[in-house]
Formats: C-alpha cells, sequence, structure tokens
C-alpha cells in the first residue's frame, strides 16, 4: 500500500518558524510534523510513502532517512512547487499500477497534525501554538520512550531533570534532556523542547520554547513562541478567543528578548 505527503512549502503568516527548518521538520512536542504522518499512515497499513518537498528537500530526507523506523520506504522527491491534492494524485497515481490507501488517506496536505484536521497549524502563529497545545494529552503514545505524566497534565520527556523546587503548573510538555533549576515555573500551556534549559527563578507560560534553548534567570517568557534564533511576541492578552500575527524579530538572545517583552507587557 502506498500514499503521498505533500509538504508545505511558504507560508507568510508564520514565515519565522521555517527559519530553522521547513515547516514539515519543525519539532512539535518532540517530533516533527512529518513524523506524526509517517507513524499514522504506518498504522493504516502504508508500506511506501511518497514525500514531495520544494522547501530543502535533502534536509527533509536527512530527517525521514528511508523509512526502516516505520517499517515502510519513503522516498522523498523534490518539486518545483507545492501541489494540491489532486495534482498530486494525478502525477504520481495515474500510471502506477501499484495499491494506493483508499483516499482521503491515498494523498495528504501537511498543514495540519494527523487527527487534528480543524486545527491548521500556519494560518498564524497562534493557530500553530494552539495545535501544539491540543495535542498534549494525545503525545503520550507507546513508542515515546521514557516520557511519562509526572502529574495530571504534566508531561516529561526522557532524561529530563527537575529540580525539586521547580513549580509545573499543568498543562505542559518537557522534552527530553531538558533542565529546570530549583525556583523556576513552567506552564500554564507551556511547552519546552529538547535541551531547553531553564535557569533559577524564569517563568515561563502560554510559551513554546524550541530546541536547545536557554532561558536566563528571573526570565519571564509568556504568549511567546522562541525558536532557534528567533523569537516572537504574541500580542494576546491570553491564548485564548482572538489572536493578532506577532511581529517578530531576531533577539540577541532569549534574556534579550524576554526582557523587551516584559517592557511591554
Amino acid at each position: 500500500m502506498k500514499a503521498l505527503l505533500i509538504c508545505p512549502d511558504e507560508r507568510f503568516e508564520v514565515a519565522a518558524l521555517a527559519e530553522i527548518a521547513p515547516l514539515a521538520n519543525v519539532p512539535i512536542l518532540g517530533k516533527s510534523l512529518v513524523e506524526y504522518w509517517l507513524e499514522h499512515l504506518a498504522s493504516l497499513g502504508a508500506k511506501e510513502v511518497l514525500v514531495l518537498a520544494v522547501d530543502r528537500p535533502d534536509q527533509m530526507r536527512a530527517g525521514i532517512g528511508d523509512g526502516a523506523r516505520w517499517g515502510m520506504r519513503v522516498i522523498v522527491r523534490p518539486d518545483k512547487r507545492e501541489r494540491t491534492l489532486d495534482e498530486a494524485r494525478a502525477k504520481h497515481q495515474a500510471d502506477d499500477s501499484a495499491t494506493w490507501l483508499s483516499a482521503p488517506n491515498d494523498a495528504s496536505l501537511m498543514d495540519h497534525l494527523p487527527g487534528l484536521p480543524k486545527l491548521p497549524l500556519f494560518t498564524s502563529y497562534a493557530d500553530w501554538f494552539t495545535a501544539a497545545r491540543a495535542l498534549m494529552p494525545h503525545a503520550l503514545t507507546p513508542d515515546r520512550i521514557g516520557v511519562h505524566e509526572l502529574k495530571p497534565g504534566v508531561w516529561v520527556g526522557m532524561n529530563a531533570h527537575v529540580a525539586a523546587g521547580a513549580q509545573l503548573i499543568a498543562p505542559c510538555w518537557i522534552g527530553e534532556r531538558a533542565w529546570i533549576e530549583a525556583g523556576a515555573t513552567i506552564g500554564p500551556n507551556a511547552v519546552l523542547e529538547r535541551e531547553v534549559f531553564v535557569a533559577r527563578g524564569a517563568e515561563v507560560a502560554q510559551s513554546v520554547i524550541g530546541p536547545e534553548t536557554f532561558v536566563g534567570q528571573f526570565t519571564e517568557v509568556r504568549n511567546s513562541i522562541a525558536l532557534g534564533s528567533t523569537a516572537g511576541l504574541l500580542r494576546s492578552r491570553a491564548m485564548r478567543a482572538r489572536y493578532t500575527p506577532p511581529a517578530w524579530r531576531r533577539p540577541r538572545s532569549i534574556s534579550d528578548f524576554a526582557k523587551k517583552n516584559c517592557a511591554q507587557a
């Protein structure tokens, strides 16, 4: 059984997310979007998946590999532009005698998480955060080795260190090998990806902190997304109801960004 996956190309509403990786490779609770889709297709019985990528196909290929970890063959094929579902089917299925998964699973545009089609990822930064937050209760899957629910609504990854004096407020997600010092407060509605370091007295709420990011002492990060060298403030009073797309800039550090955030609060 075969299937097609279409990687989203440019999305100006969330352009900063694509600065660190193609949109299909951006981490969401410890996995990339394409990994969630490949797991989903494997559960449906797919044995071969063709991934169409316009943006940095080599990086997509490096992240996916040959598909062996999902028990399938995965081929990343560069494309000149993002195809519609009908275009992709016409181009790649018409002359192929192989058996494809039944529609709509035979071809998918990765602009949402599997099983969450009503929560688009790339229409705004706030929508991306909303989808990530909605995934939290469903992300503790059998393949997540070492991930456990420390207390209701608080998930902690393998080899993560949470000091005895740190406060974790549900819901929140602590990625693998994250380090949280005493006196730090994480949550509610906070996501720390892998290898995030949160220093003493820092606070992270209503925010996503990307992999390998340092949050300095007594830094306050709220209503924000910090990924790689980019950080942004979602200028809403809370992560709920209506949102305004953020103005993004490159900070010198997460602490530099947070100081400005606090000054504007």
